[in-house]
C-alpha cells in the first residue's frame, strides 16, 4: 500500500522520495530512472554548460520517461554569474512544471516560474529561511540537516532537531534532506513532520548515477566519519568526503586567516571535473554526507527505491505498530 503525502498529492508522484539537484550528477539517465521508479528527481541546471544544453538535457529526459521530474537552479553570488535568467527561459520554454531553487535570493526566479504555473521547492538550512522562502511563495520546501552533503548552512543544526523544529513553524509541505539513505530515515523523516525526503549522496551511489564505479566503491567502503567540513573559516562551509585534497585545505584553513585565494588551486571546479572524468577519488573535492556510512550497496534506482518503500511499510506495520497498545509484548511471544 502506497504512502501518500502532501509531498506525493501536490507533485503528482507515487512515492514520497525525491532526488535533489546535484552539480555533475543530476543527468537524465539519473533523473529519469527516479522518475520511472515513482520518485521525483531533477536535472541540474547548472551541469549544463549553456542554456540550449539544458534544453537538450530536458528533452533527452522526456524521451526517457513519461513520468514528473524537475530541474534544479542553484543561484551562487559570483562575480561573474551564469546566465541564470537564459537558464530559467530554457527551463519555462521546456515546459517543465516543478523547479528546485537553491541559494541566494531567488526571489525574481520564484515570481517568473509562479507566473508560467510552475511548482516550486526551495532548499533552506535552516528554519528562519523556510519561513522566508514560504512568505516568498514557493509550494514546498526541503530543509537540509548539518549532516548533508554540499552546503549544511553555517547554524549546525543537525536534522532530528532542525526537521523537527521546521515542521512546527512551516506551513507548507517540507521535505527532510541530510542523513537519509533508507527506510529508517524515511520512516523517521515522516514521524518528524516531514512529507518525504530529499537524498543526494545515496542516489550517487546507484547503478544509473553518471560517475565513475570508483567514487560509488569509495562512498560505499566510507563510514559516517568520511567527511570533511572545509571552508568553514570562509563561513561558507561545505561538507565534502575526505581525501587527500579535502585534508590538505582543512589544514591550511586550521592554521588560520586563510583567504579563499589560499585555497582556490585545490577546490577549483576544473580540477574536480577532471578528478571525477578520470575516476581519481582523491584529485579534488567531492560533496558527500556523513550517511556514507549507511550505505552498503550499489542498487539500481528502481530496487533502492522498491526496497525502502517495502521497508518502510514493513516498520510502520509490523516493528512500530506492534509497540503501541503492548502489542511489542505479544510480538515478542
Amino acid at each position: 500500500m502506497p504512502i501518500k503525502t502532501r509531498f506525493t498529492e501536490m507533485f503528482g508522484v507515487e512515492h514520497p522520495i525525491a532526488q535533489g539537484g546535484m552539480q555533475w550528477v543530476g543527468k537524465a539517465e539519473l533523473v529519469s530512472a527516479v522518475a520511472n521508479a515513482g520518485a521525483l528527481g531533477f536535472l541540474t541546471a547548472l551541469t549544463q554548460p549553456t542554456p540550449e544544453d539544458l534544453a537538450r538535457e530536458i528533452q533527452r529526459t522526456k524521451d526517457l520517461t513519461d513520468k514528473p521530474f524537475g530541474v534544479n537552479l542553484t543561484i551562487l553570488p559570483a562575480i561573474k554569474p551564469p546566465p541564470y535568467a537564459e537558464y530559467r527561459a530554457a527551463i519555462i520554454e521546456a515546459g517543465i512544471k516543478i523547479v528546485e531553487t537553491a541559494g541566494y535570493k531567488p526571489q525574481e526566479h520564484v515570481d517568473d516560474f509562479k507566473k508560467h504555473g510552475i511548482k516550486i521547492i526551495h532548499k533552506c538550512t535552516a528554519v528562519r529561511h523556510a519561513l522566508s522562502a514560504e512568505r516568498m511563495g514557493v509550494d514546498a520546501i526541503s530543509i537540509d540537516g548539518f549532516e548533508c552533503a554540499g552546503h549544511p548552512g553555517e547554524d549546525d543544526i543537525p536534522g532530528l532537531i532542525l526537521i523537527a523544529a521546521a515542521a512546527d513553524k512551516v506551513k507548507i509541505p517540507m521535505l527532510a534532506s541530510g542523513g537519509i539513505a533508507d527506510a529508517r530515515g524515511l520512516v523517521a523523516a515522516l514521524a518528524l513532520g516531514a512529507d518525504g525526503v530529499n537524498m543526494g549522496t545515496r542516489f550517487c551511489v546507484t547503478q544509473e548515477a553518471p560517475i565513475p564505479m570508483a567514487f560509488k566503491e569509495q562512498m560505499v567502503s566510507n563510514d559516517e566519519r568520511q567527511t570533511d567540513l572545509i571552508f568553514r573559516t570562509l563561513h561558507n562551509t561545505a561538507r565534502v568526503m575526505r581525501n587527500e585534497v579535502s585534508q590538505a585545505v582543512v589544514e591550511i584553513e586550521r592554521r588560520g586567516g586563510a583567504k579563499f585565494e589560499d585555497v582556490q588551486h585545490l577546490v577549483a571546479g576544473t580540477r574536480g571535473r577532471d578528478a571525477l572524468a578520470n575516476g581519481d577519488t582523491q584529485g579534488g573535492i567531492w560533496s558527500a554526507g556523513m550517511v556514507q556510512g549507511l550505505i552498503h550497496d550499489i542498487p539500481t534506482v528502481k530496487d533502492l527505491v522498491d526496497r525502502m518503500m517495502s521497508e518502510a511499510e514493513d516498520l510502520i506495520r509490523g516493528r512500530l505498530s506492534a509497540m503501541v497498545g503492548g502489542g511489542a509484548r505479544v510480538a515478542a511471544e
